[in-house]
C-alpha cells in the first residue's frame, strides 16, 4: 500500500513537470507562418486634412469683349471754377472807313456824342442784365436760358412751358454749338434737350422735336449712338461737347429752356422768371 501511494505521487508530479515543459516551451518558440488571409473591405472615408498652401498664380487670361453701354449715371457735383485763359491774339486791322460827311450842326455835336455814350452804357447795361444776371444766350430769333434745377424729362417740359417757352430744341450747327458752349461755361457736363424718340415714324423721322416737330436735316449723335443707338431710352441729352446721346426719361438733370424773341411785344413773362414744377 505504502509503495502504490509513492508511485502515484511520482506520477502526478512527472505529469505536472511535462505539461510545464510543454507550456514552456510553447510560450518561446513560435509557430510556421500562416497562409495570407483575404483583403479586408474598404474602411470609411477619413475626416478632411487642412488646407494646403496657395498655389502660384495662374497665367492672366485674355481680356473679354466689351460690354454694353451702362446706364447714365447721375449728375456729379459742379466742379471748382478753371483758371482764367490767356488773352487771345489781336485779329488784323479792319479796312479804312469812308470819310464822314461834314456837319453843321456845331452845339449839337457835344450833346450827340454824350447821347451816344449813354446809349452805349445803356445797351451794354442790357446785355448785362441779359448775360450776366439772367444767365441768357440768344441769338437773332431766341434767347436760351439754362435752368440749374434737376428735373425729369416731362417735368422739364413743363417747366419750360410754365416760364413761357419750351424745352431747348437746337435745330442748327450754330444753335447747337451756342448751347453746347453754354452748358460748358456753366461747368455742367450734361442738359435734357427738347428731342425724344417716337413709337411711330413720322415723315421718316425715328425722333421728333418739343413742339412734334420731326428731326430732319440737321443732328448732332455721338459716334456711339450712330454705331449702336441706345432704343432702350426715348430721351436726348445734349453734352457739354455738342453731341447728342439717348438718356432715361427718369433720369435728373438741368435742362435749357427757349424763348422765341416775338413773345416780348406781347408782354409775357420773362425768360429769367422761375416757374413751379
Amino acid at each position: 500500500m505504502p509503495r502504490l501511494l509513492v508511485l502515484c505521487v511520482f506520477v502526478a508530479i512527472f505529469s505536472y513537470v511535462s505539461v510545464s515543459i510543454e507550456v514552456c516551451t510553447s510560450a518561446l518558440i513560435p509557430g510556421a507562418k500562416g497562409d495570407q488571409g483575404e483583403i479586408g473591405d474598404d474602411g470609411d472615408q477619413g475626416k478632411l486634412g487642412k488646407n494646403g498652401p496657395p498655389g502660384l498664380p495662374g497665367v492672366p487670361g485674355e481680356p473679354g469683349l466689351k460690354g454694353e453701354l451702362g446706364h447714365t449715371g447721375k449728375i456729379g457735383p459742379t466742379g471748382d471754377r478753371g483758371d482764367k485763359g490767356d488773352k487771345g491774339l489781336d485779329g488784323p486791322a479792319g479796312l479804312k472807313g469812308k470819310p464822314g460827311t461834314m456837319c453843321d450842326c456845331g452845339r449839337y455835336r457835344k450833346v450827340v456824342g454824350q447821347l451816344d455814350i449813354s446809349v452805349g452804357k445803356l445797351g451794354n447795361a442790357v446785355k448785362f442784365v441779359k448775360n450776366v444776371v439772367l444767365g441768357l444766350r440768344e441769338t437773332e430769333e431766341r434767347y436760351y436760358l439754362l435752368v440749374k434745377e434737376p428735373k425729369r424729362f416731362r417735368e422739364a417740359l413743363m417747366n419750360c412751358k410754365l416760364r413761357g417757352g419750351t424745352l431747348a430744341m437746337p435745330k442748327s450747327t450754330n444753335t447747337n454749338r451756342l448751347m453746347a458752349d453754354y452748358v460748358s461755361q456753366a461747368g455742367l457736363t450734361r442738359v435734357y434737350i427738347g428731342v425724344q424718340t417716337q413709337t411711330k415714324d413720322v415723315d421718316g423721322s425715328s425722333h421728333v422735336y418739343a413742339d412734334s416737330t420731326p428731326l430732319q436735316g440737321f443732328a448732332s449723335w455721338s459716334q456711339e449712338e450712330e454705331l449702336q443707338p441706345n432704343t432702350n431710352s426715348s430721351c436726348v441729352e445734349l453734352l457739354s461737347t455738342g453731341t447728342w446721346a439717348h438718356v432715361e426719361c427718369e433720369a435728373t438733370m438741368f435742362f435749357i429752356c427757349e424763348f422765341p424773341k416775338s413773345r416780348r411785344r406781347g408782354g409775357g413773362r420773362e425768360p429769367g422768371a422761375s416757374a413751379s414744377s
